[in-house]
């Protein structure tokens, strides 16, 4: 892979600490959430943070779809819910769902670039077989 930019965080204290990204443009306390026995909180958690840049990533994946399909979208918007659940082995898992909402094309078009930007996607590539990613369209 020829790197075209790599990104720098450094987490301090796990779940209940702080992340801050190498620039310093991002700096932000963690909580973890009551529904997974921690005290809640201001703080946001691993999984907000993934939902956004997976939510993010995928646009632009989709934005990049649809130029080369010469396909115009109008607005879109992709909301990723990243749940967190326990495995049969006692440990921890992910599981990812990414609703695209592109009101301006019929909903068949509209899943069929949902799935092609699912295979260039960056982080659907680093996911791809490693936890389930249910992709749908609002």
């Amino acid at each position: 892979m020829k790197v075209l930019y790599t990104a720098g965080a450094t987490a301090t204290n796990g779940r209940e600490g702080r992340v801050k990204t190498d620039d310093g443009k991002l700096d932000l306390g963690l909580s973890m959430p009551k529904s997974v026995g921690g005290p809640g909180g201001e703080g946001t958690n691993p999984e907000q943070l993934f939902a956004m840049g997976y939510s993010a990533c995928f646009g632009s994946a989709l934005a990049l779809v649809a130029r080369m399909q010469k396909v115009q979208t109008g607005p879109v918007h992709i909301e990723a819910k990243v749940s967190l659940g326990s495995d049969d082995s006692g440990g921890f898992g992910l599981a990812v769902e990414l609703v695209g909402h592109i009101p301006n094309l019929p909903r068949e078009q509209a899943e069929a670039l949902m799935h092609a930007a699912h295979q260039v996607c960056p982080y659907s590539k680093a996911t791809r077989g490693n936890i389930e990613v249910k992709l749908s369209v609002a």
